[in-house]
């Protein structure tokens, strides 16, 4: 699992696997900040969190990678 965050977007992705060119195929919006991204399988491959510094239950941002 890697974690991923671009702090000029706010947006935070967590992978649970790596993920190749088309291999979602489908993104559940669970609300206006957050979405599940499925391969074929209809398998959780990734996680996108909007307004991160908002969303996400940590006290410093600065913990994940930054892209």
């Amino acid at each position: 699992m890697k974690v991923e965050l671009d702090k000029e977007t706010d947006a935070a992705y967590i992978y649970f696997k790596d993920i190749g060119e088309g291999e979602v195929k489908n993104t559940i919006s669970l609300n206006e900040s957050i979405n599940i991204d499925l391969d074929n399988q209809g398998k959780i491959v990734g996680i996108e969190i909007l307004d991160a510094s908002r969303n996400l239950p940590i006290a410093n941002l600065n913990e994940f990678i930054s892209i």
